[in-house]
């Protein structure tokens, strides 16, 4: 019996040496569907809408562009609406003298594509201010990753009463670099753990790379975003399947989108998702 564990473990190992042989795969290209990226904040500036046709898994060619949409946001709770234009690949409104996004309102995203009309909703939910920002200088002896450099700290409190659905994300030096997302459940990872509470440690310190650190003369941003409870399920399933590997990953599964064509017996499809944030924003810079 013994001799029959060894052989079972030695061909185990060698199947997953196999594993780094290259394979070709013969992959369908299957159906083209549009793409529908649309997320409304509460922050000032141009606020954007992308819209393009899926491409097959295998191909590396860039999304085609879809520009012959009409895109419109209506503010269910006040009534007001706010026509998307395009430009530059994209489908924009500039709030930047006003914002567009109101905590507790109601939006409908309104979109006219070949002939037919789909709609999504979402809720704008509150979100607590950033506090601020701390550090802490480690040399490659004191922090885990053995990385030196500046591990940074957000210091948030969840807002007592509700369950509060947060998605954190961070950046470096701009919003063009963006580095981490963290999700958080009324500053837990699970609702009926805490409320009212401050973030848990390893939410508040989410905001650094531990592979590649802050370093002097950088900046750290971090924007806290509130999502309803579809809108925080959809980021946190996508998160997972985009970030799914390893010898245990889990099988990708089809995340559903909450775009609907109003016509009952449509046959046509958007992927994608509407979805909207109360935003708080801070920095803080290494000196």
């Amino acid at each position: 019996m013994k001799r029959l564990h060894l052989l079972i473990l030695l061909v185990a190992g060698i199947s997953m040496i196999s594993c780094e042989d290259k394979i070709n795969l013969n992959v369908e290209k299957g159906i083209s569907y549009p793409v529908l990226d649309a997320w409304i904040t509460t922050e000032q500036g141009i606020q954007t809408i992308k819209f393009t046709m899926s491409v097959p898994y295998t191909d590396e060619a860039p999304a085609p562009i879809v520009n012959d949409a009409k895109i419109t946001l209506f503010d269910m709770t006040s009534g007001a609406s706010y026509p998307f234009t395009f430009n530059n690949n994209k489908y924009t409104y500039d709030a930047s003298q006003k914002a567009i996004g109101i905590v507790d309102h109601i939006y409908k995203l309104h979109v006219e594509f070949k002939g037919e009309i789909f709609e999504a909703f979402d809720t704008i939910k509150r979100v607590p201010p950033i506090d601020s920002i701390s550090y802490k200088f480690k040399t490659k002896d004191e922090s885990i990753s053995g990385k030196e450099g500046y591990y940074a700290t957000m210091h948030a409190k969840d807002i007592k009463g509700a369950v509060d659905n947060y998605w954190i994300r961070s950046y470096r030096n701009d919003t063009l670099h963006r580095l981490e997302d963290n999700f958080s459940i009324d500053g837990s990872y699970d609702a009926g753990v805490s409320d009212g509470a401050t973030f848990i440690t390893p939410i508040a310190e989410g905001i650094t790379d531990y592979e590649k650190p802050f370093q002097a003369n950088e900046k750290a941003i971090v924007r806290l975003m509130s999502c309803s409870a579809p809108s925080y399920n959809f980021v946190t399933q996508v998160y997972n399947q985009v970030n799914a590997g390893g010898l245990f990953a889990k099988v990708l599964e089809n995340v559903r989108s909450n775009v609907h064509s109003t016509t009952p017996s449509s046959k046509t499809k958007i992927l994608g998702w509407f979805g909207t944030s109360a935003v708080s924003r801070a920095e803080r810079s290494f000196k």
